[in-house]
């Protein structure tokens, strides 16, 4: 019969993961404005690994109290990098050693899972209506969208983060599978 695991089962299980996941993943928020939006990325970032998360534009901080209340103090786990110009934002990822991937519905993305995330990527998600700005969207190395079955035709800003930072994460794990999954 199945159980929750308890914490000390939890903090194996996460520490095994973590041996598995190689690469750095890191953020930039370019105007995504609204602070739950910001606080549920910052949350799966830290859940994820993401040490460095860049914000732009209108991109609320984690001191926002929106954004903290859905953060839930996780912001602790991720280095906050300030620049309000897009362009500067776009470089400075650059300069910290990070491929700069943009996860938007634009002319010559590619489906996510045919992007190379492994390594030193940063990936860009923009404005909850307007995407990507033009600076960050010019300054990209690639770029990526998720691939949607559905008659929606775009997600909620956090849930494609979340959606491309996991996959990021998977593309590290041996053979692309998490670890155990062939066992």
């Amino acid at each position: 019969m199945s159980r929750n695991l308890g914490g000390t089962e939890l903090k194996r299980l996460h520490r095994e993961w973590r041996r598995q996941a190689p690469g750095q993943v890191a953020l930039l928020l370019d105007s995504v404005a609204t602070p739950a939006n910001v606080g549920a990325i910052i949350r799966t970032a830290a859940a994820l690994r993401v040490e460095d998360v860049w914000l732009t534009g209108s991109a609320p901080g984690p001191e926002h109290g929106g954004t903290a209340k859905t953060a839930l103090g996780t912001d602790r786990y991720c280095r906050f990098h300030r620049l309000d110009d897009p362009a500067a934002a776009a470089a400075a990822v650059r300069a910290a050693g990070f491929r700069l991937v943009g996860i938007e519905l634009a002319d010559g993305a590619r489906p996510i899972h045919e992007v190379d995330l492994t390594g030193a990527v940063c990936l860009a998600v923009g404005h909850e209506d307007r995407g990507l700005s033009g600076p960050v969207l010019a300054a990209c190395d690639a770029l990526a969208f998720i691939p949607q079955l559905g008659r929606v035709g775009s997600l909620n800003v956090a849930t494609a983060a979340s959606i491309a930072v996991y996959e990021a994460r998977r593309q590290g794990w041996p053979g692309g599978d998490p670890p155990g999954a062939n066992s």
